[in-house]
């Protein structure tokens, strides 16, 4: 077992996901508050250990069909590089690690990352084989976050923030579907059996749905009066048009170019998608700030 393997067996990258614990901070413009920096950082870091002993877990009761994937055989488990033991001492640390530090912060906080363990070996065992389910508990996940962001600051989050993080989870979430499908049609290979509940059609059509939504939800929270009253301002419908932007690059790398297997890694190798969040953050910053 090398390091290597271990740091690509928790999975790091997939730590972006976990920034969405930041909003509540974020949008209640109180993102210059040390203290409360300060503890969601905290609690970014506890989320983030106990995901990758949600990842190992999930590698475990995945490495048959991991062994077929074009991609995923490479992974330390499925490849054999890494022991099951070695995974299974491992994840005890990370789970331990992360509620011990997230009990540190707050015990409903411990709550809502238990209630997100329990929920993601439910989707590991059953759910992930339910279409429409399976995209529901991914998207519940990220909604997860949220409220662990809110709960160790104190800090409400506007209603539309969580009901978008949700409609764009679920989008993020069918867009690996459609990969997942389309490397069934090219290699006859199920790479999960989900696949059955779903088509290239529905997926597209969904994802259209999902896209659609959020551009509302994120315009609703704009222009919601609460959120106007709370910043002093009605200028945040601006920032719409990087929200549309961002989407359309992708559905244009979906639909095109076909490679939308791991948003984590779009959003890490894609430079349109990576100006589109600078400009969305830097102008939402200089409305509010």
């Amino acid at each position: 077992m090398y390091v290597h393997d271990i740091v690509v067996l928790m999975r790091p990258h997939q730590y972006l996901k976990n920034m969405f614990i930041f909003l509540p901070l974020f949008f209640s413009l109180q993102i210059t508050d040390i203290p409360l920096l300060g503890h969601t950082v905290m609690a970014f870091m506890a989320f983030s250990m106990t995901a990758s002993g949600v990842y190992i877990v999930n590698d475990y009761f995945d490495m048959q069909d991991d062994r077929m994937h074009p991609v995923k055989q490479y992974r330390p488990l499925a490849s054999g590089r890494i022991s099951q033991n070695q995974a299974f001492v491992l994840a005890i640390f990370l789970f331990v690690a992360g509620f011990a530090m997230m009990g540190m912060l707050s015990f409903p906080a411990v709550a809502i990352l238990f209630a997100y363990v329990l929920l993601n070996i439910a989707y590991t065992l059953s759910l992930k084989h339910l279409a429409v389910i399976d995209v529901t508990v991914i998207a519940i996940g990220f909604v997860l976050r949220i409220f662990v962001g809110t709960t160790v600051t104190g800090l409400d989050a506007s209603m539309w923030i969580v009901v978008m993080t949700f409609l764009l989870a679920l989008f993020l979430a069918l867009a690996k579907r459609r990969d997942d499908i389309l490397i069934f049609n090219r290699t006859g290979q199920k790479m999960r059996k989900v696949i059955d509940g779903y088509n290239i059609q529905f997926v597209d059509m969904a994802m259209t749905l999902m896209a659609g939504v959020v551009i509302v939800a994120y315009l609703m929270y704009c222009v919601s009066p609460e959120v106007i009253e709370r910043t002093g301002s009605d200028k945040l419908y601006l920032t719409l048009i990087y929200v549309i932007v961002g989407i359309m690059r992708y559905m244009q790398i979906t639909f095109v170019e076909e490679v939308s297997g791991s948003p984590t890694k779009i959003l890490l190798q894609d430079r349109m998608i990576q100006i589109v969040i600078v400009m969305w953050i830097v102008t939402f910053g200089m409305i509010l700030y």
